[in-house]
């Protein structure tokens, strides 16, 4: 049976309608405000010269992490575990910035005889962030979090209120809790490894286990894995992707 040309015109402009009141993709912008010196440095790092070694900061660490995202979606056992370091170092550095702030908040409530402001930069470096996984959001919000202490540090030391000695020494050092985090995925190699492979012990598997290490029996079935995790491929004839539900 033929449409005719009047049904014809009903399908094509129900089509078009449809086709115009669909949502486009989802679009927004997010900025990262920082104060201080000492977290503007760890925005970008710092290449290796004069004998330093290099520091990866914020921007590299978001790049490393692209590799570790796409290699879960192929079921890359040692890209589950090394997000998970990732996401327990955030997670860690998190707790212990916060309480450093707690004491140091703490220090500004028991002088009543003052009354003051954390100090603020005249002129705040604003920097847009484009990432592409949630952890590298996640660490921009740690890399916030250390500059407001740093903040708080300066402003205590600026007025002359007494700070314990172990205090000072924390803060002082806790900029290595950031370095540390950010330098996480540098120890995963791609491999274009599999959990199949780990199961019949191919080469890549004996390389992927002598490059970085023995994988956890639980994060190999699966049972620990990071919160986050991207969209899988299902895996069926040689290594074609194809694309599942599974998150």
């Amino acid at each position: 049976m033929s449409m005719t040309s009047d049904a014809k015109q009903f399908y094509e402009t129900v089509d078009t309608h449809h086709r115009d009141s669909t949502p486009g993709a989802l679009r927004g912008e997010v900025w990262l405000t920082i104060q201080t010196y000492q977290a503007q440095g760890l925005i970008r790092g710092r290449r290796a010269i004069d004998g330093k070694p290099a520091i990866i900061g914020l921007i590299g660490f978001a790049d490393r992490l692209k590799s570790l995202w796409q290699a879960i979606r192929f079921d890359d056992p040692y890209a589950d575990w090394w997000l998970l370091k990732v996401e327990e170092g955030i997670a860690d550095s998190r707790t212990q910035l916060l309480t450093l702030q707690q004491r140091m908040e703490g220090l500004v409530a028991s002088n009543g005889a003052l009354e003051f402001a954390i100090a603020q930069s005249s002129r705040p470096q604003r920097v847009s962030l484009q990432f592409a996984n949630p952890y590298a959001f996640r660490a921009a919000q740690l890399l916030g979090q250390y500059d407001q202490l740093m903040c708080t540090d300066m402003t205590l030391h600026h007025l002359g209120i007494d700070i314990p000695g172990d205090l000072v020494d924390q803060v002082a050092g806790c900029g290595r809790w950031i370095r540390r985090v950010f330098a996480l995925p540098q120890g995963y190699h791609c491999l274009d490894i599999r959990r199949a492979d780990i199961q019949k012990g191919t080469p890549v598997a004996v390389k992927a286990r002598e490059r970085m290490g023995e994988i956890p029996d639980d994060i190999l079935c699966g049972n620990r894995l990071p919160s986050l995790r991207p969209v899988a491929f299902r895996q069926i004839d040689s290594r074609a992707p194809v694309v599942t539900g599974e998150a």
